[in-house]
């Protein structure tokens, strides 16, 4: 098997680190120190469960790299539809894109069923710009539970949390499906095949359309905005709303709002991604987390007057940020 992790960061790092250890020929794509890093200790994994390194080929050229069986996709959402020139020398007919991403896939609807069936959500995939980079045929979603974080050039801190779970559009157990799966499980991780993942998404956007904005707005924690009376119950309403749209759209979450706040609130002082990105000047990735959430509430007539406002003053701070 081989595989081509495009964005190798903290992330696609320990993904591609993993996959080595079980024997899959990786290929790294990165930049700069972490690039140089990789080149001449491999990947340092630090670990609860146990440190390792691997010694991936790591380079800034996917040419160099040919095509592969899969390219795992490491990138920030809102980077995809420039990617074309990165992810054109790893394709040949076959290659699935295993898109680790927050939020509303650009594949959302795409074998989907149903009065939905095909439709493009325009916040994800603008005039079709990201699906004429990344056929949505080639999609198998991914749905991230693992927390790592770059401790330094070539060094990954994994956290906590193994899970990738990873499932086909079309909600079939396909032959690519398992065969990704059991590599990942070989090198130490879990990757079960969901056939209903939409909900798995749904489940992780429940935290992340509240959390990552909010945060970013007030510069609080996941601890700081859980014991704020004010706060908490915005972010319980944004919830609310959320499953309300998932609820329209067929899905099921399977977990209270009380639960998944107390589970937020355990995380302590932790920063979510979209403050970090503010802090460091970072684009905020809110359109596949906010944006995408608020269209499919109009084609479904849901009322979601709470998740309009937070979009409406998180787009100006994001466009601020990025002028």
């Amino acid at each position: 098997m081989k595989v081509a992790v495009l964005g190798a960061g903290a992330i696609g790092a320990y993904v591609g680190a993993a996959l080595h250890r079980a024997g899959a020929d990786v290929h790294l794509v990165a930049r700069g120190p972490h690039l140089a890093a990789m080149r001449q200790h491999g990947v340092r994994v630090l670990s609860p469960r146990g440190d390792f390194t691997a010694h991936a080929h790591a380079t800034d050229d996917p040419a160099e790299i040919g095509p592969v069986d899969y390219v795992f996709l490491g990138l920030k959402a809102n980077s995809y539809a420039a990617c074309g020139p990165l992810i054109e020398p790893l394709l040949h007919d076959t290659t699935a894109v295993v898109a680790a991403q927050n939020g509303i896939p650009w594949w959302y609807f795409h074998r989907h069923g149903g009065p939905y069936d095909g439709h493009r959500v325009e916040s994800v995939d603008p005039a079709g710009a990201v699906s004429a980079v990344l056929a949505p045929r080639r999609a198998i979603g991914c749905v991230v539970y693992a927390a790592t974080e770059l401790e330094g050039p070539g060094v990954v801190r994994h956290l906590e949390g193994t899970r990738f779970s990873i499932g086909e559009p079309d909600r079939s157990v396909s032959a690519r499906c398992t065969a990704f799966g059991e590599a990942m499980v070989a090198g130490g991780l879990k990757c079960p095949v969901e056939p209903e993942l939409r909900n798995d998404i749904w489940l992780k956007l429940l935290g992340n359309i509240s959390f990552n904005p909010i945060s970013a707005l007030s510069r609080a924690t996941m601890r700081q905005m859980c014991l704020h009376g004010g706060t908490r119950k915005v972010i319980e309403t944004m919830m609310a709303e959320t499953l309300a749209v998932a609820e329209a759209l067929g899905c099921e979450v399977g977990i209270s709002i009380e639960r998944r706040l107390a589970g937020a609130e355990k995380v302590g002082d932790h920063r979510t991604s979209t403050l970090q990105d503010l802090e460091r000047g970072k684009p905020l990735e809110l359109d596949v987390l906010l944006a995408a959430v608020v269209e499919l509430a109009e084609i479904t007539g849901v009322e979601v007057p709470t998740l309009r406002t937070v979009h409406a003053i998180s787009d100006l701070l994001a466009l601020r940020s990025a002028a």
